[in-house]
């Protein structure tokens, strides 16, 4: 039975397959890794008329279209905080040798009673330095402003602002990419997130991996077309 992806299709804020293959067509990146936490490993449930596929393995795709030398890893693990992502996936990372990492990281942290903010930021710092000294394009999301359509998570509206000044903080330090999702319209949809109420639901993630790709895209204009920054 052919999945329905009708909404997909018809969702402004969504691109197809073919429109993020286009984008990021003579892209320099042929090694991709998502490291950090549930966030980087895709954690979401299904979306009625999405694809099933979450934002790093849409992002994936569209970097690897047409190139059979293209590699993938994701590192991400549901609930580790920061300090455990720059000790437990770091070397792994770094020895992947990757061209392009998206960190996902800091979402835990904010649940610990006093969260240390400095330490995040640290920490997510210690990890861009590490990637950024290996020549690779780093990436990060900020995390959307659902707290009107999701109450309940309205006491870490707060945190979640600070994680969020934290991680464009660290980004500007190391000439990183910063994918704006805190004002994105998607976060006003009824439907948007997981059962958990913590992750986006694929609607959520189709319209992440297009903000990603865009970004992408927009970095291209600094290189040239053999792969070298200008």
């Amino acid at each position: 039975m052919t999945e329905d992806l009708s909404r997909e299709a018809a969702d402004p804020l969504c691109l197809s397959q073919e429109e993020s293959a286009r984008l990021l067509r003579g892209a320099p990146w042929q090694r991709f890794v998502a490291m950090g936490d549930s966030f980087a490993a895709g954690v979401g449930g299904p979306s009625r008329g999405y694809a099933t596929v979450s934002w790093p393995k849409r992002v994936a795709a569209a970097l690897g279209e047409g190139r059979p030398d293209f590699a993938y890893l994701n590192t991400g693990v549901i609930g580790k905080r920061t300090a455990e992502v720059r000790a437990e996936q770091l070397e792994q990372v770094m020895a992947f040798e990757p061209d392009l990492v998206n960190v996902a990281a800091g979402g835990n942290d904010i649940f610990d009673p006093e969260p240390d903010f400095d330490a995040v930021e640290e920490n997510l710092d210690a990890v861009y330095t590490a990637l950024r000294g290996r020549g690779a394009d780093v990436f990060a999301f900020t995390v959307a402003n659902v707290f009107d359509t999701v109450p309940e998570l309205a006491e870490f509206g707060l945190r979640v602002a600070e994680l969020n000044s934290r991680i464009r903080a660290v980004a500007a330090r190391h000439d990183a990419m910063v994918v704006e999702m805190w004002d994105h319209p998607v976060r006003k949809r009824p439907e948007l997130m997981s059962e958990d109420g913590i992750h986006f639901a694929m609607e959520g993630q189709a319209a992440l991996a297009a903000e990603i790709v865009r970004t992408l895209s927009q970095r291209l204009s600094r290189y040239g077309a053999q792969g070298q920054v200008r």
